[in-house]
């Protein structure tokens, strides 16, 4: 009796507190690309998709998609992120 006590309080934390560690924690990858999104650069591509997007999108039969586009907004994205990221891991 006294050893099936010990582990009901002694067992796995609750529920709650788990949720809150993780809500705590900030991946900063994440971080890091909403940082970059806001550069020069990446707001051109980004600006540049969202006309794509606009204009593909006003159409009903078209083959035009915008890929490239967002292979480009992803590229430099993800180009500002490489040079930052790896300084903020431990």
């Amino acid at each position: 009796m006294v050893f099936e006590e010990k582990m009901i309080t002694n067992g796995e934390p609750e529920e709650e507190e788990e949720e809150e560690e993780e809500e705590d924690m900030v991946d900063p990858l994440e971080t890091l690309r909403q940082k970059c999104e806001e550069s020069e650069h990446c707001m051109h591509t980004q600006a540049r998709l969202e006309k794509c997007e606009t204009r593909v999108g006003s159409r009903s039969a078209t083959e035009e998609d915008c890929t490239e586009e967002l292979f480009d907004f992803l590229h430099a994205r993800d180009h500002c992120v490489a040079h930052k990221l790896f300084n903020s891991v431990k």
